[in-house]
C-alpha cells in the first residue's frame, strides 16, 4: 500500500507564512514522506514591511521589498495560490477560497496577519490613508504627487498614532517634502514609542524636532472631514486644517479567522500552545498578529515581524516533526533588539549589547534586514544593488 501524501495548507504570506513554507521546503523528508505544500496569500507579491517606508522615498524600489511569490519560490516544490480565503472548515479539514478551489489539509497554517481599523473614528475609512500594503503606500504616493504638483505654500500632514510606523514615517516624509511639509505626530499616549528601548525614544525625539515635527500627545481623533482632523485634548476639541491624513493605529484580526470555532483572546487572536498549535487542534499551527502565543518561558509573543521571523522556524519544524513521529519544540522568543529608520541615511539600533545612532545605525540596519530576505538569491540581487547604485548615481551626475 503506498502512504498517502500529507497536505499542508499555508494561509498568509508574511514574515509567519512565507518563512515556514521555505522552512519546509529546506527540511529533510525521506523518500515518499514529502508533502504537498501549498502558500495562499491575496497578493501576488511578499512584503518585506520593515522597508517599506523607503518606497516613498526613492530610497529603494518596490522589486527590492516587495518580489513575486512565484520568484521566491521558484525551485522549491512550494504551490502558490493568489487568492482571498473565504471560510476554513475545521471539522473537515478544508479551505474555501474566493475564485479558487477547495483545500484539503492535513496541517494547517494560519499566518494571515491582520488589517487596519478604519471604522474606529467617523470619517477614518474615508479620508484617511492607512500604510500596511504595498497598495497603501502606492495610494499615498499618488496623493503625495498631487499634493507636491499643487500651488499650495505649505503640505499639512497629520500622522495618527506616534507608535512604529508613525515615528518612521513622519521622519521619512518631512525629509522628502523638505520646506513644504508641516507634520503632526498624534497618539493618545503619554510619550512617543510607549514600549520602545529608552535610547531609541530619545533618538528618535531628537529626530522628530530637528524636522519640526508638533507631537500631540494625551490626543484623540474626534473626526477626520476632507480637509479637517477634530482632536480632542483634555476635553476641548480643536478642528486642524489638513492636506493629508495617515492612520497607522491598531491591528484587527480578520472576519474569517474571527469567525473560526477555535479559542481565541478578547481581542480575536487564536490562544496557541507554546509549540505554536491551536489549543484542541494540534493539526493547526497560528503564528504572527493573528496568535496569541505564550512561549515556553511564559512571555507574551509580540505581534511584530521579528517574532514571525522566529516563530516560521518553529512552525516548519513542528509541522515536520508531527509528520515524521520525532519530539516537538516549544517557541523561545528571542528579542534581539529593535531598529527605527528616522528619515534618509539616519536610523537608531538597539539589541545584543548595541547601541546606534545616525548613518551608521542606518547601515547596520539595512544590512540586518539584508540577511532576513527570504532567499540567498533575493538577497544577492538586491545586496549587489544596493552596493551598484550608488556608483551609478554618482556616475551620471
Amino acid at each position: 500500500m503506498t502512504q498517502q501524501t500529507s497536505k499542508i495548507v499555508i494561509l498568509g504570506g508574511g514574515f509567519g507564512g512565507l518563512y515556514t513554507a521555505l522552512r519546509l521546503s529546506q527540511l529533510h523528508w525521506e523518500s515518499g514522506q514529502k508533502p504537498e505544500i501549498v502558500l495562499v496569500d491575496q497578493s501576488d507579491r511578499f512584503l518585506f514591511s520593515p522597508l517599506l517606508y523607503e518606497l516613498l522615498t526613492g530610497e529603494l524600489q518596490t522589486w527590492e521589498i516587495a518580489p513575486p511569490f512565484t520568484e521566491l519560490l521558484a525551485s522549491t516544490g512550494v504551490r502558490f495560490y493568489q487568492a482571498v480565503v473565504s471560510g476554513i472548515d475545521t471539522s473537515q479539514q478544508r479551505v474555501q477560497l474566493q475564485d479558487g478551489p477547495e483545500l484539503a489539509y492535513d496541517r494547517l497554517v494560519l499566518a494571515l496577519g491582520g488589517e487596519t481599523p478604519l471604522d474606529l473614528v467617523p470619517g477614518a475609512a474615508s479620508f484617511a490613508y492607512p500604510f500596511r500594503t504595498v497598495t497603501d503606500a502606492y495610494r499615498l504616493e499618488e496623493r503625495l504627487r498631487v499634493l507636491e504638483a499643487s500651488d499650495s505654500d505649505k503640505i499639512r500632514v497629520a500622522i495618527v498614532g506616534a507608535g512604529y510606523s508613525g515615528v518612521e514615517l513622519a521622519c521619512k516624509l518631512a525629509d522628502r517634502l523638505g520646506e513644504r511639509g508641516r507634520f503632526r505626530l498624534i497618539d493618545i499616549a503619554e510619550q512617543i514609542l510607549r514600549t520602545s528601548p529608552e535610547f531609541n525614544r530619545e533618538a528618535a525625539k531628537k529626530a522628530l524636532d530637528a524636522r519640526g515635527i508638533f507631537i500631540d500627545l494625551e490626543t484623540t481623533i474626534e473626526s477626520i472631514g476632507t480637509d479637517t482632523i477634530s482632536l480632542e485634548y483634555k476635553n476641548q476639541i480643536d478642528t486642524i486644517p489638513v492636506d493629508l491624513v495617515i492612520w497607522t493605529v491598531g491591528t484587527r484580526v480578520t472576519p474569517v479567522v474571527k469567525s473560526l470555532p477555535l479559542k481565541q483572546n478578547q481581542r480575536g487572536q487564536i490562544s496557541t500552545t507554546p509549540t505554536l498549535q491551536v489549543f484542541d487542534h494540534p493539526e493547526i499551527f497560528a503564528l504572527g498578529d493573528l496568535a496569541d502565543c505564550t512561549d515556553a518561558e511564559g512571555q507574551q509573543v509580540p505581534a511584530t515581524a521579528q517574532a514571525a521571523f522566529q516563530q516560521a522556524d518553529y512552525t516548519a519544524w513542528n509541522i515536520w516533526a508531527t509528520l515524521t513521529n520525532r519530539p516537538l519544540l516549544p517557541f523561545r522568543y528571542q528579542k534581539l533588539g529593535e531598529m527605527l529608520a528616522l528619515g534618509i541615511d539616519n536610523a537608531t539600533l538597539t539589541g545584543l549589547g548595541i547601541k546606534l545612532e545616525g548613518p551608521l545605525a542606518y547601515i547596520g540596519r539595512r544590512l540586518a534586514y539584508l540577511y532576513r530576505m527570504p532567499t540567498l538569491d533575493h538577497q544577492l540581487k538586491v545586496g549587489f544593488n544596493w552596493l551598484v547604485r550608488p556608483i551609478i548615481e554618482t556616475l551620471s551626475r
